[in-house]
């Protein structure tokens, strides 16, 4: 990284300028980028049809990977997929998750592709939260991906022969350092819907964020109960992935707290499996060159290095403490996100999860 090491010594005479600590971070996103070797892929001489779950974040990635490592890519929508299947015949069908948009015989079908001699793969990427459903779908597939550690566990013992855990990775098309106009510019960011952890926590912070310009935005924020020192902070509502990374790369600091995973808290996970892996949040604030606060999931430690190229927190106080901190220390705070940016844009492309998961299902 010498290109950023010599940003480090730049001249900074208008250090104080919001203006110029913003230039300042994106020259050093851009001169992080310059030095990552982008060679061309290894192409797998594979037909692959993938099946869309509808995250638009994830399946983008997805997509764009096949592009580029598969012999060839058919996209297709849940309801769609065994009549095209049946059509074009590709040597694999890969399904995003399976869950919420695909139709209740999705399992039957997967039982007819197979019959037909098509191998066929799912990457659960909603677990654990979602357990009580995959379980019902994992036996239909050849192979089974998930992003969660537990969930590995889990599909080995319901009798799963073919298990593999890939985390999740940033689509890098759309989640990348960029310029944003000032209304997107906040001390601290949050997005993602109110669950009750994270309602907690900020409610708890009500009277610390008085005075900051903080967005939190999202589904169910309504059930704060501090909403009288939080309201104008709140932007209710779904924030489209966009929108999300024009926020990401306006905000000084971005909070990432992942959802409980405790039955009944917004899940179907009556095995009450722990959440050990971290969610896509963490790639996705990380591609964007932004700085990331985030809790801790035990695989945390296999993708980032806490306190070079992301920061943690475990309690309130030590978040509280932290974004004091790194509010008043730009410098630290800049360099940590380029590093950040650089792990996860040499480390977490969906190129490098795409052409293991090509690898791992079909058999040589």
């Amino acid at each position: 990284m010498s290109a950023v090491r010599t940003l480090l010594e730049a001249d900074r005479r208008n250090g104080n300028s919001p203006g110029y600590w913003e230039g300042y971070r994106l020259g050093g996103c851009q001169a992080v980028l310059g030095q990552i070797p982008v060679g061309a892929p290894e192409v797998c001489n594979l037909r692959v049809m993938y099946v869309q779950q509808g995250f638009d974040a994830i399946d983008r990635g997805v997509i764009s990977a096949l592009e580029e490592v598969a012999a060839a890519c058919i996209v297709t929508q849940a309801a769609e997929m065994l009549a095209q299947a049946a059509w074009v015949r590709p040597d694999l069908v890969l399904v995003m998750n399976g869950l919420h948009v695909f139709p209740p015989e999705h399992a039957a079908h997967i039982d007819e592709l197979r019959a037909m001699g098509i191998r066929t793969a799912v990457w659960f990427v909603d677990d654990p939260y979602l357990s009580d459903d995959t379980v019902s779908l994992a036996l239909h597939y050849d192979e089974v991906f998930t992003h969660e550690l537990a969930g590995v566990t889990l599909y080995k013992e319901i009798g799963c022969r073919n298990v593999h855990y890939l985390p999740l990775a940033a689509s890098t098309d759309l989640f990348r350092p960029q310029p944003v106009q000032p209304q997107y510019q906040y001390d601290i960011c949050f997005i993602g819907n109110a669950f009750w952890n994270r309602v907690e926590l900020f409610d708890s912070m009500a009277s610390f964020l008085e005075g900051k310009r903080v967005l939190i935005a999202g589904g169910f924020w309504d059930r704060l109960s501090n909403m009288e020192k939080l309201a104008s902070c709140v932007q209710h509502g779904w924030i489209d992935p966009e929108e999300t990374v024009r926020y990401y790369n306006g905000a000084k600091i971005v909070i990432n707290i992942h959802r409980p995973t405790q039955a009944g808290q917004d899940n179907r996970n009556s095995r009450n499996l722990a959440g050990r892996s971290i969610n896509p949040r963490t790639y996705e604030i990380s591609a964007c060159g932004a700085f990331q606060i985030t809790d801790i999931r035990e695989d945390l430690t296999k993708y980032y290095r806490p306190g070079y190229d992301i920061e943690t927190f475990s309690s309130k106080q030590e978040l509280q403490d932290k974004i004091t901190y790194y509010l008043e220390h730009e410098q630290e705070r800049i360099t940590m996100a380029w590093r950040s940016l650089w792990t996860t844009r040499k480390h977490h492309t969906f190129r490098d999860r795409i052409s293991r998961l090509l690898a791992a299902a079909v058999p040589s």
